[in-house]
C-alpha cells in the first residue's frame, strides 16, 4: 500500500507572458504542478522552455501573469495563497519559507563567508549566538572549516563559494530549497561535491526542486518533470538517488544504472 505523499506547494493554471514593444511572449501557459515534501524534484527542458521561469514564479521571485500558487506550511497546514501578496508581505513569505541557491552565487564581496549567511539569517533570527552556531555547523557540514569563515569570496575558490551560497539558502530552514542550475557554473569537481550536498539535504529532509540542463545533475532527483514551450509534457519518477552508475565500488550499482537508462531513456522520448 503505497503512503500518500504531502503536499507542500502547487500552482494552478500559471501563466507568465514577457512584452517587449507590443510583442508578447508567453513563457508559461495555464501550467498545473504540485511539489511534495521531503521530494528532489528536477525540472529539465530545452533552452527557452521556461525552466527557470517556473522556477521563479514557485519561489515567489516573481510574479506569474495569471493563476495561483497555494503553500501548505508546516506550522499549522494551512494554505496560503501567495499570488496576490503585496511585495513586502512577499519578501517576508520568501524569508520565513524559502530558500533559494543561483547559479552565480552573488555573495557580498565586502562580508565574509559567515557574515554572508548570517545576514541573511538575521531577517528572520534575532538570537546572533544561536545563530552563529548554526551558521559555522552548516558551513562544517559542507567542508568550510573555521580556517575559512572570516575569508571573504574573493579568497574562495569557485566551488567553495557555491557551497556557502547553499549554505546561505537554507540557514532559516526553508519548506522548500529552490535551486537554479546551482553546478552551471562548477567545474567537474565542484560539481560532485555541490551535487553531495544538495543529495543530503534531501536525505535528511529537506524538500528541493532543481533546474538544471544536465543527467548528472538530474539523476540526484527523484522525481523529473519535462517542461516543453511552457507546459509540462511529461515526468518520471526514479525513486531515490542509487549513487554514481559508474563507480565500480557502489554497492547498489545495478540500480543506479537501470535508473540512469530509465533516465536517458525518458528524456530520449521527450526529445532532449
Amino acid at each position: 500500500m503505497s503512503i500518500e505523499k504531502q503536499k507542500i506547494l502547487s500552482a494552478k493554471d500559471l501563466s507568465k507572458t514577457f512584452s517587449n514593444d507590443s510583442v508578447q511572449q508567453h513563457v508559461l501557459k495555464n501550467l498545473n504542478i504540485s511539489i511534495y515534501k521531503g521530494d528532489f524534484t528536477v525540472i529539465m527542458g530545452n533552452s527557452g522552455s521556461g525552466k527557470s521561469t517556473l522556477l521563479y514564479a514557485l519561489s515567489g521571485m516573481d510574479r506569474p501573469s495569471m493563476g495561483t500558487i497555494m503553500y501548505y506550511t508546516d506550522e499549522d497546514g494551512t494554505e496560503t495563497d501567495i499570488s496576490n501578496f503585496s511585495n513586502d508581505k512577499l519578501a517576508m513569505f520568501r524569508r520565513d519559507h524559502v530558500g533559494f541557491v543561483f547559479q552565480q552565487n552573488y555573495l557580498n564581496d565586502s562580508m565574509s563567508a559567515l557574515d554572508n549567511v548570517m545576514v541573511c539569517g538575521l531577517l528572520k533570527n534575532t538570537d546572533r549566538k544561536a545563530l552563529a552556531n548554526k551558521a559555522k555547523e552548516l558551513l562544517e557540514s559542507v567542508e568550510i572549516g573555521e580556517a575559512d569563515f572570516r575569508k571573504f569570496p574573493t579568497q574562495m575558490s569557485g566551488g567553495q563559494q557555491q557551497r556557502v551560497a547553499v549554505v546561505r539558502g537554507v540557514i532559516n530552514s526553508p519548506e522548500v530549497l529552490f535551486a537554479d542550475e546551482p553546478t552551471g557554473a562548477l567545474n567537474s569537481q565542484n560539481t560532485e561535491n555541490v551535487l553531495n550536498i544538495l543529495s543530503n539535504l534531501n536525505n535528511e529532509g529537506q524538500s528541493i526542486v532543481m533546474v538544471t540542463h544536465t543527467i548528472k545533475a538530474a539523476e540526484r532527483g527523484n522525481r523529473i518533470i519535462y517542461l516543453s514551450d511552457g507546459i509540462i509534457s511529461d515526468e518520471i519518477d526514479l525513486g531515490p538517488y542509487a549513487g554514481d552508475y559508474k563507480d565500480e565500488s557502489n554497492p547498489d550499482l545495478e540500480h543506479a544504472k537501470e535508473r540512469h537508462q530509465r533516465l536517458k531513456n525518458f528524456l530520449q522520448d521527450m526529445g532532449w
